[in-house]
């Protein structure tokens, strides 16, 4: 049977526990707030936006397009999978715009309460000027790119405005980590590849370099909060990144792109649906995350069926 002495020992623990992590936070913030001053970029100046698109050169590397390895794909011509990967990638950039402004919220929301002198503090701001960048870089790129811009459903879009409004802590950072590792592993692949647009291989870069810290801040303050936060705030960050990974998988390719490049639409999402090799790389980029959430006690539970039936995560 536990005794009080037991009770306020474990009590005491806790307590230096708690007390060690928020060393800790500073200490982290205070590494991520130097690599910023070392490692930051402004993208008008950085990259040549008026340089002339390389005739054969792709605007997504042609295995990250949705429909690649399908049936209907190997029915496209070359030219048209080209159209489609440059219609793909300003839908992935028109994505990442919807959430960078959904976290720039949050990570407002987390400081508001916080001491406005700490060095997670001035991250976060430092993070959000980041993140300012990155969305108008990302609208710049679909500009000169040609296509369209492809908002989020109506429904996803409100879905958003909800998670911004009511999201916990912990809710945020895991809804953070999701929009953030698997655009992520995919432009890893992409800065490097000479077969791409050398914009697009430039914007991904910067998007990598910067990201890598905002990663690993979120990543710390998740882990953070899953051990500090109450019973009913763990389940409900459980269930909530389930629904979240769900939304961003079928948000991920606007189907209008396929529309676009003359293609039907039904059939077009029904094989990307059907498509192992699209399921495989999606579960690969989710992989670094999922290992984490795993990890950490995220992945459970009603939350962890969520994430299998997103297609995120294997059964």
């Amino acid at each position: 049977m536990t005794t009080a002495p037991d009770i306020a020992e474990k009590e005491h623990e806790v307590l230096k526990d708690a007390l060690g992590l928020l060393k800790d936070r500073e200490q982290v913030a205070e590494r991520l707030l130097e690599s910023s001053r070392k490692h930051s970029f402004d993208p008008d100046t950085e990259l040549d936006w008026d340089a002339p698109f390389e005739d054969g050169k792709w605007f997504w590397p042609p295995e990250l397009v949705s429909l690649y390895d399908t049936p209907l794909w190997r029915r496209m011509s070359e030219e048209q999978r080209m159209d489609l990967a440059r219609h793909e990638a300003a839908s992935l950039a028109s994505l990442g715009i919807w959430f960078e402004v959904i976290l720039m919220q949050l990570l407002v929301r987390h400081i508001y309460d916080k001491p406005l002198t700490s060095n997670h503090v001035r991250y976060a701001l430092t993070e959000i000027a980041d993140e300012c960048r990155h969305s108008m870089m990302f609208a710049r790129m679909i500009k000169r790119g040609g296509a369209p811009a492809y908002p989020v459903s109506r429904l996803h879009h409100n879905m958003g405005r909800l998670l911004k409004t009511i999201s916990t802590t912990p809710g945020s950072f895991t809804a953070t980590l999701l929009g953030e590792e698997i655009l992520d592993w995919m432009q890893r692949l992409t800065f490097p590849d000479e077969r791409i647009q050398p914009l697009i291989r430039g914007v991904t870069r910067i998007h990598v370099i910067e990201e890598a810290r905002h990663v690993r801040y979120a990543r710390e303050e998740l882990r953070r909060q899953m051990v500090s936060c109450p019973r009913w705030e763990a389940e409900l960050t459980r269930v909530s990144s389930g629904e979240a990974a769900r939304v961003f998988s079928l948000s991920f390719v606007n189907p209008q792109v396929y529309e676009n490049v003359g293609l039907d639409r039904r059939e077009a999402v029904a094989q990307v649906k059907a498509s192992g090799h699209r399921r495989e790389v999606m579960q690969n980029g989710a992989k670094r995350l999922t290992d984490f959430l795993d990890e950490i006690g995220v992945l459970r539970g009603v939350g962890r069926k969520l994430w299998v039936s997103s297609g995120l995560l294997a059964k």
